[in-house]
């Protein structure tokens, strides 16, 4: 065995005869509906207009 993966290293990527390459906005799209976190966008979205509101009041107040 050899360090750093020397064997390797030069080798060509495979390719499938199969399938044709994805793009990468392909490969994107297939984790975008992907949400690790339900109701994570819903919390920040409240979280952002709770900061915008607090800035509003910091203006108005000076």
């Amino acid at each position: 065995m050899t360090d750093n993966y020397e064997d390797i290293i030069g080798m060509e990527h495979p390719t499938s005869i199969r399938h044709h390459r994805m793009s990468m906005s392909e490969r994107a799209a297939q984790f975008a509906p992907f949400a690790a976190l339900s109701g994570y966008d819903a919390m920040l979205e409240e979280q952002i207009r709770n900061t915008i509101e607090s800035y509003d009041l910091i203006e108005k107040s000076q």
